[in-house]
């Protein structure tokens, strides 16, 4: 053997011992190891913490609409519009937690916060189930009377749920961002990972909802409601603990040494606004600008390269923004019609923990004599198309498609939300036509007044529309995750996953909105609305036609406006 061979190769392998990560350090403060700290050893931790919450939080979504229409007897209408009010402030809550993330605890602690918080939910909600209805004795013993809930069961009842609201505000953005913060986006491996990363992030997110709803929802509807709401609670004790025990092997990200991210953005639009009569920028930050980044950034919202200048015109550093500055003010802004666009998307994504539901409850759910699928378990058909789709994508499909582009994601994000909007516009024309199938059944069969009568028509029919959206769901959902948490600058990416979630939010509002103008405009005077709480007078065709109609605006939208994206980070796309 050549020994000047032999001894280059061991030099080019020592440093690699040695090779530290840039913005980062372990749990103790100091510069980390590659090969010691990171990677899938750490976001395998980080991923069962978040199985573990999501195994909590579909156990209170999937079946809240029955809890509320059942014990806490509320009408359906009623009942949705809470539901969707929950997940709503569920859904917008993470921009404040990141916030606080972001700014003040750093991740790490703020995930610890919003767990201790989340457990306390939990319990007292299984509290809330055990306490007494009013005139719970009458009731009882004289079955035509109902049992309401008592005003102490109320309150408890939507303490403890919005109490999970908040703690999901911490544990929601952080948990994602920090797992992602477990690779190194300029290692070209560790870049491929991230991506990859995303992928099997919701692979596993789908592993705990898929559980929750064929197990809890079933315990929850037939042996107790406490039970139901008490085991998530110790799963999210177990997924803390697991969480701590990755602590040595995690990677804190460093605070960079610099104005609050907040400030700086916002200063460039004050800025720029300030600035707005002032002549152009001269040659010479023209230049400086598209030094730095590339020509197409500089041509896009040029209104913002005025934030440059001071007042006077001139160009002084500390005095005006940086050039990074306002790229990361242009970053942001990118987003907000590609946020705007899929509001519809999230409005869909409200229906399937609440009409979807409701719509199965009337038909055949019958497997074999004497067991009825609960209407809430048919959720995880979407999870399950999830679960089995994934793997497909990051394996099969994204491999071939970086054989054809060379991108390491196979597909670019914006691609990759697109195909899932498509998906689900077809969903939703699915949706309707089902819904047309059933409510002629229901007629044809004389049921249209008994709507406490299984129409004889299999839950099966409702297998392509949840297909579908689990589908969709796997392109668009975690390719909003990868843009919001890539394209935003790295010490806003808490907020980033916030403002991604927040789109899932103000559309649980939306569609709260929506259901409560068309109840107003369609119910009255003895009217039977789209939402009557009799689903055979009802017409969620209409309404499902109306969301497909939307979808389809949103989608065209989206695609006029994805022409002008400019990515922030060209090789992560």
């Amino acid at each position: 053997m050549d020994l000047s061979t032999s001894s280059s190769t061991a030099d080019e392998r020592t440093p690699l011992l040695n090779d530290t990560v840039d913005g980062v350090v372990d749990h103790k403060g100091t510069p980390v190891l590659r090969f010691t700290s990171g990677g899938w050893k750490s976001a395998g931790f980080i991923i069962g913490v978040e199985v573990a919450e999501r195994f909590a939080y579909y156990g209170i979504e999937s079946n809240l609409i029955s809890y509320l229409t059942g014990p806490l007897g509320q009408s359906t209408a009623s009942a949705a519009a809470n539901v969707n009010a929950w997940a709503g402030v569920s859904s917008l809550l993470p921009l404040f937690g990141a916030f606080v993330a972001d700014s003040f605890l750093g991740r790490y602690r703020t995930i610890i916060v919003a767990n201790l918080l989340y457990i306390m939910g939990l319990g007292l909600l299984s509290l809330s189930a055990i306490l007494p209805t009013a005139g719970a004795s009458g009731c009882q013993t004289n079955k035509t009377l109902p049992c309401l809930p008592s005003q102490i069961q109320l309150i408890l009842f939507f303490f403890s749920l919005y109490l999970v609201a908040i703690a999901q505000s911490g544990h929601k953005p952080c948990v994602q961002a920090f797992g992602a913060d477990q690779f190194d986006g300029q290692d070209p491996q560790e870049c491929k990972a991230r991506s990859s990363f995303f992928n099997w992030w919701y692979f596993g997110i789908c592993g705990g909802s898929l559980a929750t709803v064929l197990i809890v929802s079933y315990i929850q509807e037939n042996i107790s409601w406490a039970l139901g709401f008490g085991i998530p609670c110790i799963a999210m004790v177990l997924g803390l603990f697991v969480f701590l025990l990755g602590t040595k092997t995690y990677r804190y990200a460093v605070m960079r040494d610099e104005k609050n991210p907040f400030f700086r953005i916002g200063r460039v639009f004050i800025a720029a606004f300030s600035n707005r009569r002032t002549s152009p920028l001269p040659e010479v930050a023209k230049e400086d600008f598209q030094e730095n980044l590339h020509h197409q950034s500089y041509e896009q919202f040029k209104f913002l390269n005025k934030a440059l200048l001071t007042p006077d015109g001139l160009i002084q550093d500390g005095k005006a923004s940086s050039v990074v500055d306002v790229e990361e003010a242009k970053a942001v802004l990118r987003l907000v019609p590609i946020w705007g666009t899929c509001l519809v998307y999230g409005i869909v994504f409200a229906q399937v923990p609440t009409f979807f539901t409701k719509q199965g409850a009337t038909m055949q759910r019958t497997i074999v004599p004497g067991f009825d699928i609960p209407p809430a378990s048919l959720q995880s058909i979407v999870s399950l198309a999830i679960f089995f789709f994934i793997p497909i994508y990051d394996r099969v499909i994204v491999p071939v498609a970086r054989a054809f582009t060379g991108r390491p994601s196979g597909i670019t994000m914006l691609q990759r939300i697109g195909t899932g909007m498509f998906l689900s516009v077809l969903s939703m024309v699915i949706a309707a036509l089902v819904e047309i199938k059933r409510l002629k059944t229901a007629q044809d069969y004389s049921l249209v007044d008994s709507p406490g009568a299984t129409v004889p028509m299999s839950v099966w029919w409702l297998v392509p529309q949840y297909l579908l959206q689990g589908v969709s769901d796997v392109f668009t959902m975690v390719g909003l995750q990868e843009l919001f948490y890539d394209q935003v600058p790295s010490d806003l990416r808490s907020v980033g996953l916030a403002l991604y979630l927040s789109i899932f939010g103000v559309g649980s509002f939306l569609s709260s909105f929506l259901i409560s103008i068309i109840e107003e405009t369609t119910g009255g005077n003895g009217r039977d609305s789209w939402f009557s709480n009799n689903l055979n007078r009802a017409h969620l065709d209409y309404y499902y036609g109306l969301l497909a109609v939307l979808s389809a605006v949103a989608f065209a939208l989206y695609l006029y406006f994805a022409r002008f994206y400019i990515y922030t980070r060209t090789h992560f796309v």
